[in-house]
C-alpha cells in the first residue's frame, strides 16, 4: 500500500488562538499555513502551492467571500471552504455564486467533523486533478467525481495490457512480456532498452497497470533534447517568480505521479549535470520544486527507457554509474522488429481489424515485401505502411503498388540480414548496423541530405534519426548522399 503525500491547507483567520486550535487540528494530516488576514493569505498563495484554503467569513476591512472570490480568480483550482459563527443566508448565496465556495461551515465546530470534512476536500481535489479534461463545478459531490474517475481508469486499463504488443506463439517478445509481468508486482525500478519504435512506451504501461499502483497515476515525460532548466521545471515543477516567465506556481510530474508510475523515456540523453537532481530526487524521496525554499515528499516508482547502450555510457562516463544502478533494478529488452519477423504478420492483421475500413487484407505479394524489409523504424515503421496502404488502397486485397518504394525493390537488404543470420552470431549485431546504415545512406541519397524527410520516410523522429547517425558513425561522413 503506498502513502500519499500531505496536501496543503492555509487557514485565514483574524483570530489568533482560533488560527492556532486549527492548524493544531489538522497539521498532522495536512500541510499547514496560516494568514491572520486576506491580504497575508494572498502573499501565502502567492508563494506556496496551496490545494484547499479554508477562511473565516467576517474579518476587519473584508470578507471571506471576497478574498475566496480573488482565490478563484487567481488559482481556479483550490478547493475553497469558509467557516463561520454566522448563518447570514446572503453570505451563503454569495459565497457559492461568487467565490464557488465548495463548503460553508459553521462554528462552533468540532475537531473531527472538521478533519473529516477537509479530508473529502482534499479527495476532490485529487479526484479533480486526476480528471483535469472535464469541467466540473467545484461543489459537485465526491461520489460523482469518483465514479467518473474510475470510469476513465477502466478504459485507460483496457487500452494498456501486455496483450497490447502484438506478437506471435514464438515472439521473442513472449519471454520479455512473461519477465515483466512477473515484476510487475514488486516496487522494482525497470528499465526498458530498444530501438525507437519496439514499443517501449506500450510495455511501462502494462507494467503499471499491472502493479499495485493501477489506480494511481501514470506519467510520461520524454528526456530527449530538452534543456536542463525547462527539464528540471517539468518534473520537479516550480514556483510563481522562480524564473522569467514564471507567471504561476506549476506542480511537477513527480508529484502528478505521486502514488503511482513515472516513466521517463530517453533517460540516457539527460547531461551528467541533471542526473545528479535526478538521482537525489529517487534517493530521497523528495523533490525541490525550483524557486522553493522546502522539499516535498514523493512516493512513484520509476519506469526508465533508452534507445542507448547505458553500460557502454557508464564506461565512458556520460552516464553516472549510481543513477545507472538506481534506474535498472531490473533490465527488459525489446528486440526490434527485425529480430522477430514473425510478429509482422499479427501486428498487420490486428491493424486491419481494428481500422475503419474492415474487412481488407494485404495480398501475399505485399505480405512478402513486408516480411522481406529489415525495419529501421521498427514497428512504428512498419504501422505507417499500413496506413499508407489503407489510405490508398481502393479494393478489399492490399498489393505490393500501395506500399513505399523502397520496400518494393528487389530484396538485397533482406538477403544481407539472412547473410548476417547464417554467419557467427558474434558477427550479427555487425551484420545488422551495416544493413542499417546501407538504408539510412539510401534515405540520405534519395532526399538529398534532408534530415527531415528522411526521418518522415523511415518512421523515426528527427532526434531518433540524429542518434543512429552518431551511433552508425554517419554524422560525419562527408560521402555525398
Amino acid at each position: 500500500m503506498t502513502t500519499r503525500t500531505p496536501l496543503s491547507v492555509l487557514v485565514v483567520d483574524d483570530e489568533q488562538r482560533s488560527l492556532e486550535t486549527l492548524r493544531r487540528t489538522l497539521e498532522d494530516h495536512f500541510t499547514i499555513f496560516t494568514a491572520i488576514s486576506a491580504e497575508e493569505g494572498l502573499g501565502v498563495m502567492e508563494g506556496e502551492y496551496v490545494q484547499i484554503v479554508l477562511s473565516d467569513q467576517r474579518m476587519p476591512g473584508t470578507s471571506g467571500v471576497e478574498f475566496l472570490r480573488s482565490v478563484r480568480a487567481r488559482w481556479p483550482n483550490t478547493v475553497r471552504l469558509i467557516l463561520s459563527g454566522h448563518t447570514d443566508a446572503q453570505d451563503i448565496i454569495a459565497g457559492i455564486n461568487e467565490a464557488g465556495i465548495w463548503q460553508y461551515l459553521l462554528k462552533p465546530w468540532h475537531p473531527d467533523q472538521l478533519l473529516l470534512t477537509l479530508q473529502s476536500a482534499a479527495e476532490l481535489w485529487r479526484l479533480q486533478q486526476e480528471n483535469q479534461r472535464l469541467t466540473l463545478e467545484l461543489r459537485a459531490s465526491p461520489e460523482q467525481l469518483s465514479q467518473r474517475v474510475a470510469n476513465l481508469r477502466l478504459k485507460a486499463k483496457s487500452q494498456a495490457g501486455f496483450d497490447r504488443l502484438t506478437r506471435a506463439a514464438d515472439s521473442p517478445l513472449n519471454a520479455v512480456c512473461a519477465l515483466a509481468e512477473k515484476i510487475s508486482g514488486h516496487d522494482l525500478s525497470v528499465l526498458i532498452t530498444g530501438e525507437s519504435g519496439t514499443g517501449k512506451e506500450l510495455l511501462a504501461r502494462a507494467i503499471h497497470y499491472a502493479s499495485t499502483r493501477a489506480e494511481q497515476p501514470f506519467v510520461v515525460e520524454n528526456c530527449g533534447a530538452m534543456p536542463d532548466t525547462l527539464l528540471e521545471s517539468e518534473l520537479f515543477g516550480h514556483r510563481r517568480g522562480a524564473f522569467t516567465g514564471a507567471t504561476e506556481s506549476r506542480i511537477g510530474l513527480f508529484q502528478q505521479a505521486d502514488g503511482g508510475t513515472l516513466f521517463l523515456d530517453e533517460i540516457g540523453e539527460t547531461s551528467p549535470a541533471f542526473q545528479v537532481k535526478l538521482l537525489r530526487a529517487l534517493q530521497e524521496g523528495e523533490v525541490r520544486p525550483v524557486g522553493s525554499p522546502r522539499p516535498v515528499a514523493v512516493d512513484v516508482r520509476l519506469i526508465a527507457a533508452t534507445n542507448r547502450n547505458l553500460e557502454a555510457d557508464v564506461a565512458s562516463g556520460r552516464f553516472r554509474e549510481d543513477l545507472y544502478y538506481r534506474v535498472a533494478g531490473i533490465t527488459l529488452y525489446l528486440p526490434a522488429l527485425r529480430e522477430r519477423p514473425q510478429d509482422i504478420a499479427p501486428i498487420v492483421s490486428q491493424m486491419l481489424k481494428t481500422s475503419a475500413l474492415s474487412g481488407r487484407q494485404m495480398s501475399e505479394e505485399a505480405m512478402n515485401c513486408l516480411v522481406a524489409h529489415v525495419w529501421p523504424g521498427n514497428v512504428r515503421e512498419l504501422q505507417n505502411e499500413v496506413r499508407r496502404a489503407l489510405a490508398l488502397g481502393d479494393g478489399p486485397s492490399l498489393g505490393a503498388e500501395l506500399l513505399s518504394p523502397r520496400l518494393r525493390r528487389p530484396p538485397t537488404l533482406a538477403a544481407a540480414v539472412a547473410d548476417a543470420a547464417a554467419t557467427d552470431s558474434s558477427l550479427l549485431k555487425h551484420q545488422l548496423e551495416r544493413v542499417e546504415a546501407q538504408v539510412i545512406r539510401e534515405a540520405m541519397r534519395r532526399h538529398k541530405g534532408n534530415k527531415t524527410h528522411v526521418a518522415d520516410e523511415l518512421g523515426l523522429t528527427r532526434v531518433g534519426l540524429r542518434m543512429k547517425l552518431m551511433r552508425l558513425g554517419l554524422e560525419k561522413d562527408r560521402s555525398p548522399f
